[in-house]
């Protein structure tokens, strides 16, 4: 869980779709509930953000916003890999996944994964991102 008394909230979208980015970062920037948007396209790119900012705590994301189906890396494999960072990286993050599609393997493949809250039809839709929010930063803003 977060710390919920941060003075910032950063958001990472992770999707290799540019135009899911670009509608979800505006969807996102509209709702002003993030201090900051970091947007990766693929789950290299992302495990390369972490890497690179591992030791500056304040540069990481509180919020992964995870797509399912990425070529080389999906959504899946990127888990795989983000669960081998340090404790205190990961206790002050959330992930929630994001899919066009929501077949049944999907979901319980992510109800089991215990860094996913939630499993979330594309496109992001306001409500659901604030709904996210309150029930992760509740006192954050």
């Amino acid at each position: 869980m977060p710390n919920k008394l941060q003075s910032s909230i950063k958001v990472m979208l992770i999707d290799d779709n540019i135009i899911d980015l670009k509608i979800n970062s505006k969807i996102i920037f509209i709702s002003k509930l993030f201090d900051e948007i970091i947007q990766c396209q693929s789950g290299e790119e992302a495990l390369s953000y972490f890497n690179t900012h591992s030791n500056q705590l304040d540069k990481l994301p509180n919020l992964i916003l995870l797509d399912i189906q990425m070529p080389e890396m999906d959504g899946f494999e990127f888990l795989e890999n983000y669960k081998r960072f340090p404790p205190e990286l990961k206790d002050n993050c959330v992930v929630a996944m994001l899919s066009s599609t929501l077949d049944f393997g999907d979901i319980r493949k992510a109800e089991a994964n215990p860094y996913v809250i939630k499993l979330l039809k594309k496109p992001l839709y306001p409500a659901h991102l604030e709904e996210l929010y309150k029930a992760n930063f509740p006192v954050a803003k």
